[in-house]
């Protein structure tokens, strides 16, 4: 056994795992990105954990690698220079929720379904809904959002504090419990979004809101694909506040009904959701039904009960796995664009135009409300020709996002997968990125390949 392992089994016992099986499992995450194995995996269960991690590998000038709960669809967790994956699942305190306060603050292990079946007898709820059952220190470290983002905003938006160990090991809090502050640097912003490279996060303090009186679902068809993403263009320009408002295409409302049972018709579709009083969702659900209508949308099929509710939410958030259902043993090459949303249908309309080129099936969804949207080519693994096929039609997305003042990636990152792109978005200010990076992690040894080293 070399001597950094040595050291780190000595000073941390049971919590390390040198085992095969274990570290080919934390080697990779649900991108298409190839594995590479750890050299041992920590499961800290305190912080302190974490600190003596940290300081070992800052000693030995070890890699490491921060782990959720594996979600991750840009490789964000794959330890690609090697090292320790330390994973935080162990760390799952829920340590205080201030009611009167709108605000909870967990350890960064904690998940999203965990944290709101713990607040549902409060009246409170978490909004940032990504889909998978993301820990929060994840979903900060990523600037993760997802189907609620369009009303309540991002992990950006929600993060109100964070406790950091540096590269160095030095535990830091990044702000207080308080609406605003006009002192230092904005350094919770520093790290949310930063993909572990700077710090690793192990407690995250979060916004909370109070549960609506009234929810309700809606499903509307449409003749075509820019009726229904006109709709949504129209809805945002119109101030109505919708809760959700996400697209499906053909091709993923057909993946749904195989992996779900939801018998809906084919043709490109809208799920929404309102959230308020009963006079006010009313308002609001007649008022974008209007729209829709005029834009060639069917009538408003209503999921009231909240098990329907839960079941249309499920079929949206599962539709990765429902694209097995359109051609078994696929993976799924996935993009995530953001435009402005003057900009949506265009870009929309020119996914699909270029997707129907593709010899394999490829289907759009998103978080259309916000500009963000996913096309997803469904190719074969160790398929070479189908890999270049969809390289070359994400390349030709991500530069027309680009042109539109959008961005390569709305909320899953950048990774490993993207990290080619970051300069072209950015220009000179990947330097300043890196100078940060070299700054706060002078070795390199947090999450290295990822961001502040190459782009």
């Amino acid at each position: 056994m070399n001597p950094f392992l040595t050291d780190l089994t000595e000073a941390l016992g049971e919590i390390v795992s040198l085992n095969e099986a274990v570290r080919d499992h934390h080697g990779h995450d649900m991108s298409r990105l190839p594995a590479h194995r750890p050299e041992a995996v920590v499961f800290p269960t305190e912080e302190a954990d974490v600190v003596t991690t940290v300081k070992l590998c800052a000693k030995h000038g070890v890699p490491v690698v921060a782990v959720g709960a594996g979600s991750s669809m840009e490789g964000h967790t794959i330890p690609v220079k090697g090292g320790i994956s330390l994973d935080l699942k162990g760390m799952n305190r829920i340590l205080a929720v201030h009611d009167a306060d709108f605000d909870a603050v967990v350890e960064a292990g904690v998940t999203r379904k965990q944290l709101n079946e713990h607040l549902r007898d409060r009246g409170l709820m978490f909004t940032v809904d990504p889909g998978a059952d993301a820990s929060l220190g994840g979903m900060a470290s990523t600037r993760a959002s997802g189907t609620t983002a369009v009303r309540y905003g991002t992990m950006r938006e929600t993060v109100i504090a964070l406790r950091v160990v540096t590269a160095s090991g030095e535990v830091v809090e990044t702000g207080r419990r308080v609406k605003k502050s006009s002192t230092g640097y904005d350094l919770t912003k520093l790290f949310v979004g930063a993909e572990g490279t700077l710090g690793i996060i192990t407690q995250v303090t979060v916004r909370l809101h109070p549960i609506p009186e009234v929810t309700a679902s809606a499903i509307c068809a449409f003749e075509t694909m820019e009726g229904a993403v006109q709709t949504v263009v129209e809805t945002m320009q119109s101030a109505l506040p919708v809760a959700r408002i996400e697209f499906l295409d053909e091709v993923a409302v057909k993946a749904a009904n195989a992996h779900a049972g939801l018998g809906l018709k084919v043709a490109p579709t809208l799920f929404l959701e309102f959230h308020g009083s009963e006079r006010w969702v009313a308002e609001q659900s007649e008022a974008v039904k209007a729209l829709a209508l005029d834009n060639g949308g069917s009538d408003f099929a209503w999921s009231t009960r909240p098990e329907d509710r839960a079941r249309l939410w499920k079929a949206r958030h599962e539709t990765i796995y429902s694209n097995q259902s359109l051609r078994p043993g696929c993976k799924t090459y996935t993009t995530d664009v953001c435009v402005p949303v003057s900009r949506l249908a265009e870009a929309v309309l020119e996914a699909r135009r270029e997707a129907d080129t593709a010899p394999f099936p490829v289907k759009i969804i998103g978080h259309v409300g916000d500009g963000n949207f996913h096309v997803g080519y469904l190719i074969m693994p160790g398929d070479e020709g189908e890999y270049a096929i969809a390289d070359r039609l994400a390349e030709r997305l991500y530069q027309r996002t680009m042109d539109m003042g959008g961005t390569f990636s709305g909320e899953h990152g950048v990774g490993v997968s993207k990290l080619k792109y970051l300069r072209r978005e950015h220009g000179g200010g990947v330097d300043l990125m890196k100078a940060i990076k070299a700054a706060l992690d002078p070795q390199g040894i947090m999450n290295p390949g990822k961001l502040g080293q190459e782009g």
